[in-house]
């Protein structure tokens, strides 16, 4: 059963495995899921961790990424998506959905949701998304204020603090590498800065930074799309691709449905879609089957069960009739 019904790794052994990878030298790819089935495929097909966006938590709820999510809402996404793989997964906190006693519950929350890390970014709320203009950033101090509360507030030392700046779009890339020392003094594991231009950029902001730092290739955006192999060499120890798993599968909805609504059927769409084998294998229907059939292995007798509330029914109506009270049956 271990492993089936939930991962077969616990939540403290995914932040031990999220820092270990960090600390590998090996890049970490981290795939972003829009549901728990997605992170299943994304650890069948070998990736190193799990990501989840905040921009698709909104997008799911069909809102735009303007800090109109709870943390409620973010919470309870993450946890359907841990519960489910064995892998780290991090996840997107916004700005910690408010002021640093937010943000430290914030971490609690995550905590015992069962993610391996968070990041939390230097936008002012509410927030914009990363690659979108008329950002705003809250003065550095602040920021660090809401990061040392977060650190402050986890149990699990291995829980992942991740700072993410948005300074570059605002303040310039020298202003952001400054934000990041300042970040990693108050206690971040990780930095991630938000819509670098080129990879010169990506150089000198790893030249200029000592802790690990993450790398966002989300397409259509401010940054140019690296491969992993590139931020590898330019010293990176970790990639997201936060939103391409969404914009694939939606691009995919978007065509079957015209599909059907000019010709009125699916059928010249089969050969696009996930087969119902397929389906099955990543949801381990057969393990389910044999677990289900090495349990509930007794049968009833439907002929017995039918005439026991039939008599029952019989016996009730006729003490109503009576105008006596309802007794039991025995079944015996």
């Amino acid at each position: 059963m271990t492993g089936l019904l939930a991962a077969a790794t616990s939540a403290a052994d995914k932040r031990v495995a999220l820092r270990a990878g960090l600390a590998s030298g090996q890049i970490q790819r981290w795939p972003g899921a829009f549901n728990p089935l997605v992170a299943k495929l994304i650890q069948e097909l070998g990736f190193e961790g799990v990501y989840v966006s905040g921009a698709v938590v909104s997008a799911e709820l069909a809102l735009p990424d303007i800090g109109l999510t709870t943390l409620t809402e973010v919470t309870a996404r993450g946890q359907q998506i841990a519960r489910v793989t064995d892998l780290p997964v991090l996840i997107d906190a916004d700005t910690g959905f408010g002021e640093p006693m937010n943000a430290a519950r914030t971490v609690t929350l995550l905590e015992d949701a069962g993610l391996a890390g968070c990041h939390i970014e230097d936008q002012v709320n509410p927030k914009r998304c990363g690659h979108l203009d008329g950002k705003a950033v809250v003065p550095v101090d602040e920021m660090v204020r809401r990061l040392r509360a977060a650190v402050s507030a986890r149990r699990d030392p291995n829980f992942v603090v991740c700072a993410r700046t948005d300074a570059r779009g605002t303040d310039g890339l020298d202003a952001a590498i400054d934000r990041a020392k300042a970040y990693a003094d108050a206690g971040a594991d990780l930095i991630f800065t938000e819509a670098l231009a080129d990879a010169s950029e990506f150089a000198k902001f790893r030249a200029a930074v000592t802790i690990p730092l993450l790398a966002n290739m989300t397409e259509f955006g401010k940054s140019e799309l690296l491969s992993a192999p590139v931020l590898a060499d330019l010293g990176y120890n970790a990639v997201i691709y936060p939103v391409t798993t969404l914009r694939l599968a939606m691009f995919a909805v978007e065509r079957g449905l015209r599909e059907i609504a000019a010709t009125g059927t699916q059928s010249g769409l089969v050969d696009e879609m996930q087969h119902r084998a397929r389906l099955y294998e990543l949801l381990d229907y057969q393990q389910y089957n044999d677990f289900d059939s090495g349990i509930f292995n007794f049968t009833v007798s439907e002929r017995s069960e039918r005439t026991i509330s039939t008599a029952r029914f019989a016996h009730d109506g006729a003490e109503r009739q009576r105008g006596g009270g309802v007794s039991e049956l025995n079944d015996d």
